[in-house]
């Protein structure tokens, strides 16, 4: 059984620590379709501040291989801590394993909506996750944590290179041309390179990578379900 999260701040960034120094085998896509998996949690709405412990949130997960159906899962639980800038696993992790547990086959890698090496101990929930999971991982994210750096050219694919200091982290990508650019993060066992290309793959000329976009709609489809049965 896959031991608990750390459940106090000290105890992730001990986990968080120990995790920026693994150096383990870098993962490429093989020849052939590539089952890639996305994952999102959103919490009630309504609340006051950026998030406390106990919030109700919904975490979805959805594999998608080349034209076949698109599988999901989701699960429903709480929050089991506030929202706070670099501990996000504490709040987001459980939920998102659990999701991505459940979903029927491993995928080949897994587009979360958090950072990797853009983290105070480069070791964001994006690739915390991805350890845990033992699935390769990307973060794609709206903003960069601490990471700086310019924007692209307004040409689809066109990337710049986010530095903590002198250390290159992650990148801003122009997914297409006259849209804002996301930040693309290398997670568990992903570099910078592999990172853009699977993200560019994904786009299908829309701005987020397509397994993580059906992954927010089915998370937040299940919030308004909740939402409405608790209303009704």
């Amino acid at each position: 059984m896959t031991a608990p999260w750390p459940s106090t701040a000290d105890a992730l960034v001990a986990a968080q620590e120990e995790l920026a120094t693994a150096r383990p085998e870098p993962w490429r896509p093989r020849p052939g379709p590539c089952a890639s998996a996305g994952c999102f949690v959103c919490f009630e709405r309504g609340r006051v501040g950026p998030g406390a412990a106990g919030d109700r949130g919904w975490a979805a997960a959805c594999v998608l291989v080349e034209h076949a159906p698109a599988l999901s899962a989701v699960v429903a639980g709480r929050a089991a801590a506030p929202y706070v800038a670099g501990l996000l696993g504490l709040r987001d992790g459980p939920l998102l394993e659990a999701a991505v547990r459940q979903l029927p086959a491993t995928p080949d890698v897994l587009m979360v909506n958090a950072t990797g090496r853009d983290h105070p101990r480069r070791a964001g929930l994006a690739l915390h996750l991805g350890a845990r999971l033992e699935v390769p991982t990307v973060g794609v994210t709206a903003e960069p944590l601490i990471g700086r750096g310019e924007w692209p050219a307004d040409d689809a694919g066109a990337t710049s290179l986010l530095r903590i200091d002198e250390e290159v982290v992650a990148c801003w990508l122009r997914a297409r041309r006259g849209v804002r650019p996301l930040v693309i993060h290398p997670g568990w066992r992903t570099d910078l390179e592999t990172a853009v290309t699977l993200v560019m793959a994904a786009t299908h000329g829309t701005r987020t990578p397509e397994p993580l976009r059906q992954a927010r709609r089915a998370a937040r489809e299940a919030r308004a379900g909740a939402t409405a049965v608790a209303t009704g």
